[in-house]
């Protein structure tokens, strides 16, 4: 039975595989996602850039370093932004296809190291770049949807329905509960990203053991499963890739953290 599950499951992974689109349209698809979450300032309070130039400029550092490592396989192909949404009591990131990410201030708050944050955003960019949440957008709404609606904008504007389509998109981005399979590539490809940098290269390690000890409820393990063991698997491939990043002087990610109120 078992067997028999696990095949299908692979079965399907490989038709939707088949028939993804360019991923130019994940760049697309993400723009427009990123243009409905900033176009509700209520749900999604972006923190403005005037008066925080120093955070953002930290947050944009730690994922230019990632990018710019050599290890990320669609670099050039997707804008890739970051933009932080100012709401403290949610401890959480994500990143819509296409590379465009939000990161809460209650998630920065809450980690402890600058290795950790960089852990958590190279997760996050390795969705993006292995196209995770673009895979299962596929699943939910067909190729074919998804075109549709960044075709309707691009040609007459956000009609009613297409509007309540991209709504749903947007949400859907925002709250997709990735598979373990994907979570387990995730970690591994941030592993792979730190590697190349000077970060520590089990950042996330840290942050998934900061959960496991507090038992805090993260919307952020909402949608990232964990997929057994985490925390040994991914010091074990940072050891395996025989990574030589070291942590970082914390000093500077303290005082950021004291910037944001």
């Amino acid at each position: 039975m078992l067997l028999s599950f696990s095949v299908v499951f692979w079965h399907c992974n490989a038709i939707v595989s088949a028939i993804m689109p360019a991923p130019s349209e994940d760049a697309k698809l993400g723009a427009q996602v990123a243009a409905e979450i900033e176009s509700q300032p209520s749900k999604y309070p972006i923190l403005p850039e005037r008066g925080n130039e120093e955070v953002y400029r930290y947050v944009r550092g730690i994922t230019s370093k990632i990018l710019n490592s050599g290890t990320v396989t669609h670099k050039n192909e997707f804008p890739w932004s970051v933009k932080i949404i100012n709401d403290n009591k949610t401890l959480n990131a994500f990143c819509t296809p296409g590379g465009y990410i939000y990161v809460y201030t209650g998630l920065i708050k809450y980690l402890d190291s600058e290795d950790q944050l960089a852990g958590v955003m190279g997760h996050e960019i390795a969705h993006a770049d292995n196209r995770h949440s673009m895979q299962q957008l596929v699943k939910s709404y067909g190729v074919q949807a998804l075109l549709g609606v960044g075709t309707a904008i691009a040609t007459r504007g956000k009609g009613g329905q297409t509007a309540e389509t991209l709504s749903q998109i947007t949400n859907a981005v925002i709250g997709l509960r990735f598979s373990r399979e994907h979570e387990t590539d995730a970690d591994n490809s941030s592993v792979k990203y730190l590697c190349a940098t000077e970060y520590n290269a089990a950042g996330a390690a840290g942050f998934f053991e900061k959960i496991g000890n507090s038992g805090a409820p993260l919307e952020f393990l909402s949608t990232h499963p964990n997929p057994g063991n985490r925390v040994q698997n991914i010091k074990q491939k940072a050891q395996e890739a025989n990574c030589r990043g070291n942590s970082r002087n914390q000093s500077q990610y303290q005082r950021i953290k004291g910037l944001l109120r």
